[in-house]
């Protein structure tokens, strides 16, 4: 199976989307489609024999326009959207002022009067409602198209509106020509042209507001560089990323990007890697550490090893987690669409009931044909059609600049039901990695040159713990008759002391004094390291895996907001309850297998929970999956982070309040857009239609599609209101 994102051009509303969609699904090869209104996409798993020119062509076969693979340096290519828009718009207002410049008593133009020079008049607004037809042949294609698939959209309504008030003012246009002048008052040639600029003009404003929306995966895009340097037997060549191939050698000097995911070979210097891990502090980075592209090399110069290019990249992983999460759908998306999929037939069947209500009620045809026009125009469901989507991609938009990356958009919904928390400990509520805790000097060195001389002895030892002092080595230090006693610990010689360090078993007594220390420290779930100068303890450290800075105070937020937390971990019952009591956590399960923590979480959705899981390591992977919601870091397992639903780039604990709050505001907002189209439909139809003509409230064509551009824009500031989540 294979996985495509494709441009999808042309679509107007949920009713196109859900066409596409609903044809692609139907097309031999094609396993899944899921098609976004907003970004104008179609993510499609197919079958590994089918070309993407036979997808394309799917896409042209359901009566839309394919844009090719979605390119993810997001070219912004120049179009006269803008300028065509304004020259309509110009001779909107000219026509505006032809038609009804005499209810004003504005002065009218001479030879286009249409009471002293009807037949001039006609020709004249019939050649400029032309002009206004091509302008919008697009729609009026798709809207004929798509009736004769037997999917009737926006357009559809707007087609059969636009050419039925042509027609019928056309065949008017005969009737004048033939000299019957009073049929020059039964004429909507601007009408015509008003709803074709209203549209043109609403889904302009539509797109440039979509448009906004883009600006987080278009910052992403952005970090990378446009070329790297290249090592050669020569020396340094300049070249595009995209001529960067696996295994080369690449070279990063002061000031530069880091062009790919690469490997130091040489040299060291401090990178700027915030836009990764939301850190504004520099990382010092070495010999086989590994580099990001995007990441400021600050000082010094290295060479780098390429090891992942172009969609294997950290970036791009990254756009298409985002560009994956507004292609897929969430349950209320779902509704809207399936309701969207009713409502536009209706709205014709509505339509075409008024039409013969009115004739049959005795009636002018002129009358009748104008109701249904209205209708017809003011029934388009484009604010149903962005509803959703276009809140899904701004929620995901301003999660990722709050570094976290939302796989589906289902998660987003689901974020609003959860109910519990459950944490994995190592690595998720701590470090996972052993640190130094607690020092009790007895000596008279420093804490600083204490810790210096058990730093440089302890870097011949490959033990875990002596890892947690890699990070106070200060000064080189003589080290001689180095020892490992295993089990123990290791003894070592500098200069002319000897010295000892290990448990209590490397040293021949210890007072009283220091067992009480010791015991203290191993009841707080410490490790202990003895240190011996010449048989004299000159100092007790405690080494363990500390809780990480932000983690009791995001816990004590949860709890507050009424979430129930819970520690499920496979380590010790005693460590356990220590990290539990110190993060106020009482919900503490601690001896549990991987298969043990499924059963666990299974257990409490049966009783009726939305669960979010957050975890890091390999054996967090199926729980993870089981959850409603698994979140992972950027840091974490590759498997772990394949089965997350969320990933939480810079590792901060806190990013989960964001996270839930993101989700909650989100479904609010849909649900907001939902009623406002749907109420702006329920109110408009019966004044379209004409209930309300009694008390002097009823609208023709061309304010019905003002509207029904209104009405959209009312739908996109309120999604655009969640950029402003704090």
């Amino acid at each position: 199976m294979k996985k495509i994102i494709l441009k999808v051009e042309g679509m107007s509303c949920s009713a196109c989307s859900n066409h596409v969609e609903k044809y692609l699904n139907k097309q031999k090869g094609v396993i899944d489609a899921s098609v976004n209104l907003v970004l104008a996409q179609a993510l499609i798993h197919y079958e590994d024999d089918i070309s993407i020119e036979t997808l394309g062509q799917y896409i042209e076969q359901s009566g839309y326009k394919f844009g090719g693979i979605y390119d993810e340096k997001l070219e912004n290519k120049k179009d006269n959207q803008l300028i065509y828009l304004i020259g309509f718009g110009i001779l909107i207002i000219f026509i505006m002022y032809l038609t009804m410049g005499h209810m004003l008593n504005l002065p009218s133009i001479p030879f286009l009067n249409m009471m002293v020079h009807p037949q001039n008049y006609v020709l004249f607004l019939a050649s400029l409602t032309i002009l206004y037809l091509i302008y919008g042949s697009d729609i009026l294609i798709r809207g004929i198209k798509n009736l004769f698939h037997k999917s009737p959209n926006m357009d559809t309504l707007v087609a059969v509106g636009v050419l039925t008030s042509f027609i019928y003012s056309f065949i008017n246009l005969i009737l004048v020509m033939l000299g019957q002048t009073q049929y020059v008052k039964n004429l909507y040639f601007e009408s015509v042209c008003m709803i074709i600029f209203f549209i043109k003009l609403g889904r302009y404003i539509d797109q440039n507001s979509k448009e906004k929306t883009k600006e987080a995966i278009k910052e992403l895009v952005g970090v990378t560089p446009a070329y790297a340097l290249l090592k050669t037997k020569n020396g340094e060549e300049k070249i595009t990323i995209d001529e960067v191939k696996v295994g080369d050698i690449l070279i990063a000097k002061a000031g530069m990007k880091i062009a790919v995911d690469g490997k130091i070979v040489k040299g060291s210097a401090h990178f700027d890697e915030s836009f990764i891990n939301g850190e504004s502090q520099p990382v010092k980075k070495t010999v086989n550490d590994h580099v990001v592209a995007g990441s400021i090399n600050y000082d010094g110069m290295i060479w780098y090893e390429a090891e992942k290019i172009g969609p294997k990249s950290t970036i791009s992983e990254m756009v298409h987690l985002v560009l994956e999460a507004s292609n897929s759908k969430m349950p209320i998306s779902k509704l809207a669409d399936k309701v969207s999929s009713y409502f536009v037939p209706l709205n014709m069947l509505i339509s075409l009931l008024t039409f013969g209500g009115y004739l049959i009620l005795g009636f002018s045809l002129n009358e009748a044909i104008i109701h249904m026009v209205t209708v017809l125009v003011v029934a388009c469901p484009c604010a149903l059609g962005l509803a959703t989507p276009l809140a899904i991609i701004v929620a995901i938009g301003k999660a990722s600049k709050e570094n976290i990356l939302i796989k589906t958009s289902e998660t987003l919904e689901i974020a609003s039901h959860i109910k519990t928390i459950v944490f994995d400990k190592t690595g998720t509520l701590t470090y996972g990695q052993l640190q130094v805790n607690k020092i009790y000097n007895y000596s008279s060195y420093s804490d600083a040159d204490l810790l210096n001389i058990v730093s440089n002895i302890e870097k011949n030892s490959t033990h875990p713990i002596a890892q947690a002092f890699d990070k106070y080595f200060q000064q080189k230090l003589e080290i001689s008759n180095y020892q490992d006693l295993s089990g123990v610990g290791v003894t070592a010689k500098i200069g002319e002391k000897n010295y000892k360090l290990g448990n209590s078993k490397i040293v021949n007594k210890i007072s009283q004094a220091y067992q009480e220390v010791a015991k203290e420290l191993a009841n707080l779930g410490n490790s202990l390291i003895f240190v011996a100068e010449n048989e004299q303890i000159i100092g007790l450290i405690g080494v363990k895996d500390t809780i990480k800075k932000e983690a009791p105070k995001t816990i004590k937020k949860l709890q507050e907001a009424g979430y129930k937390v819970v520690m499920l971990t496979g380590d010790n019952e005693t460590t356990a309850t220590i990290i539990g009591e110190e993060l106020g956590i009482s919900n503490v399960i601690a001896n549990v297998l991987p298969s043990q923590k499924v059963n666990y979480l299974k257990e409490l959705k049966e009783n009726g929970n939305k669960v979010m899981m957050v975890g890091d390591g390999i054996n967090d992977a199926p729980s993870l999956t089981t959850a409603d919601i698994g979140v992972s870091f950027q840091s974490s397992t590759d498997i772990a982070a394949n089965c997350a639903g969320v990933i939480i780039t810079n590792d901060k604990l806190d990013r989960i309040l964001t996270f839930l709050k993101i989700g909650h505001k989100t479904l609010v907002n849909i649900k907001q857009n939902l009623f406002w189209a749907f109420f702006y439909n329920t109110l408009m139809i019966p004044i379209a239609i004409g209930f309300f003509k009694n008390i002097g409230l009823e609208i023709n064509p061309m304010l019905a599609s003002l509207a029904m551009m209104l009405s959209s824009l009312c739908v996109v500031f309120n999604a655009l209101r969640l950029k402003r989540i704090k």
